[in-house]
């Protein structure tokens, strides 16, 4: 997922201190409670950094805490904690001698991390992970990278060797890992904790994406794979395809874990993975039933001038057909007007690739 813009979040808080109704905010669904429908059916609370969270909760008010510019620190475990600011979430774990950061975020949000880091524990970061080489997710890696100086500590950057051949193939202008392991099921030893890289074999997103496991946390770690309790992100949380986000979805239940970082939306669990295969079964669906009835004949007349023109209305009226099939069932939940006319048109270009 890309960040929201600054000026969208001021545009928007002004529009609620000028005293609009929520119901007239474009895909805002609001309870009365002021939270939104929990696509699992969760209990909510308030943010505690004190005390570990149940599995079946959820944090309650995200999208206005967000807004309002909190940095939310939630403890998961006795010691790994889950902290969003500004829309981003990352993990990060205490050990006996240091901290290790599931992703440094990003446009300021680092700052707020590493804030959130020193209200829990007075310990140094000693190492920082990369999830993947996507600017949005670890481009405050210097915000860490300058405090380990100021504290005089060796920081570690660890990432996986495909994230790490990527950043250099690239020329990153980010801190550069210093330690790598394996891609496919590569773990680090982290004082007495493991970490595990779950690379993706045909990843979605983009091709060095990985879930990060901590296993004997049972905590796992998926940027821009899946939004608990939200629809997913726009075209499926900014992947590069769909072809192979199912099979990436399977490969993260098929672990071993009790709760779900995703990067962005709320704290996940089980439920929230059984939820995506749900609507994917729903989305393959309508898709289907759309290709078969949007006639591509009726689109190539001479008024649309090139072949390009006929592709282009023949994927906005699929897509309005698939939007409008599953609106009646999805449509109550957070993102469906935004989101869903863009995954459609991901599942289209699949379904018309490979039969």
């Amino acid at each position: 997922m890309k960040p929201p813009l600054n000026s969208l979040a001021i545009i928007t808080s002004q529009l609620f201190a000028a005293g609009a109704s929520a119901h007239n905010v474009h895909d805002i669904k609001f309870k009365p409670d002021g939270g939104y429908t929990s696509t699992v059916g969760a209990k909510y609370q308030a943010p505690n950094s004190q005390v570990n969270i149940s599995a079946d909760v959820k944090i309650d008010k995200l999208f206005e805490r967000n807004m309002a510019g909190e940095t939310l620190v939630q403890r998961i475990t006795d010691r790994v904690y889950w902290v969003q600011n500004h829309f981003y979430n990352s993990l990060f774990f205490v050990g006996d001698k240091g901290v290790m950061v599931l992703d440094p975020l990003a446009y300021g949000s680092g700052r707020a991390l590493l804030s959130a880091i020193k209200q829990v524990t007075d310990k140094p970061v000693t190492t920082l992970v990369y999830s993947h080489n996507h600017a949005d997710h670890i481009g405050d890696a210097e915000v860490f990278v300058a405090e380990a100086k100021h504290q005089k500590v060796d920081l570690t950057i660890l990432s996986s060797d495909a994230t790490a051949d990527k950043m250099k193939r690239l020329n990153s202008q980010l801190p550069r890992p210093t330690k790598t392991v394996d891609f496919n099921d590569g773990v680090y030893q982290f004082e007495d904790t493991r970490l595990k890289f779950i690379g993706f074999e045909h990843a979605a997103h983009t091709d060095d994406s990985a879930a990060l496991l901590l296993v004997d946390e049972g905590v796992i770690h998926t940027p821009d794979l899946i939004n608990p309790d939200q629809l997913p992100w726009l075209g499926f949380g900014g992947s590069e395809n769909f072809t192979y986000y199912r099979q990436n979805l399977a490969k993260v239940s098929a672990q071993k874990w009790q709760y779900l970082s995703g990067g962005h939306g709320n704290i996940g669990s089980r439920a929230d993975l059984d939820f995506m295969q749900h609507y994917l079964t729903d989305l393959n669906l309508a898709a289907n039933r759309a290709m078969n009835r949007t006639d591509w004949a009726e689109f190539t007349t001479v008024e649309n001038n090139n072949h390009a023109v006929f592709g282009a209305k023949w994927f906005e009226a699929a897509s309005q057909d698939i939007t409008n099939t599953l609106r009646p069932k999805y449509g109550h939940y957070y993102g469906f007007e935004a989101s869903v006319p863009k995954q459609a048109e991901l599942v289209l270009d699949t379904l018309l690739s490979y039969q």
